[in-house]
């Protein structure tokens, strides 16, 4: 019985975390989420006593999802501003394919008193660009502060990608447009979007002393480029695939 409970509370945190990443928490009704997870609403009850309440466990699970991508680039170790290149991959990665990540930053957003998505790795991301430029791994001008800020831009220009890659009216009418006009689009993922940003930005912030290996390069093992820091592009499907896509997280 209470293996059977457990596997029920599971699915409806996973249908509500569906139903609140695509319609956020003030369009998403109880009924919604009961015939998401497909159990009844007194069932829905049992387990949750308010939809707040739900929201809660959601976003909690989404920011341990979160904490954790943060402890796996730090408990792996190597240069610190490496370590920030693979974080933001790591957190980007992880809105992409988890949906309580993704519904927890929506929530957090839209709830008064919900806390910041930021906040659960922004710190870790300062202390980084702090040990980085201790280390020599930035100009002297390229302020910990000032790079904290850029990361947290960066950060933010990719949800707003992948919200409007795969959510929203907007998307799915574009994917419409596209499959009637018979059109097939492959595009990148966020992360390789990323990652070629990330070129352009280490080219900017990174010392190039004649004789020296490449900051990029200091950034994750010494010789190595900021293509070899990051993980490799992986296909992403073309626009009206990906919607569906998204559709399907939803139990």
């Amino acid at each position: 019985m209470q293996e059977r409970a457990a596997r029920t509370r599971a699915l409806v945190v996973r249908a509500a975390a569906g139903l609140f990443a695509r319609d956020g928490y003030g369009d998403v009704t109880y009924r919604q989420i009961a015939a998401a997870a497909e159990v009844s609403v007194g069932s829905l009850t049992f387990h949750f006593a308010s939809k707040s309440e739900l929201a809660d466990t959601v976003q909690a699970e989404g920011a341990q999802a979160a904490r954790a991508a943060v402890e796996r680039v730090t408990d792996a170790g190597g240069p610190a501003l490496g370590q920030v290149l693979a974080l933001t991959v790591e957190l980007t990665r992880l809105l992409e394919d988890d949906v309580c990540a993704w519904a927890a930053l929506r929530l957090m957003r839209e709830r008064q008193g919900a806390g910041q998505w930021s906040q659960l790795w922004l710190p870790t991301v300062h202390a980084l660009l702090v040990e980085a430029h201790k280390e020599g791994q930035l100009r002297d001008s390229a302020r910990p502060e000032d790079l904290s800020t850029l990361v947290e831009h960066l950060v933010g220009g990719t949800e707003t990608y992948l919200r409007d890659r795969i959510g929203g009216v907007g998307a799915q009418e574009e994917a419409g447009a596209r499959e009637t006009a018979g059109t097939r689009e492959e595009y990148e993922d966020a992360a390789a979007r990323l990652q070629r940003v990330w070129s352009l930005v280490l080219e900017g912030v990174a010392p190039t002393t004649t004789g020296q290996a490449n900051p990029a390069g200091q950034a994750a093992q010494a010789g190595q480029t900021s293509q070899q820091i990051l993980p490799s592009p992986r296909p992403r499907p073309r626009r009206e695939d990906d919607a569906e896509a998204a559709a399907d997280t939803v139990p």
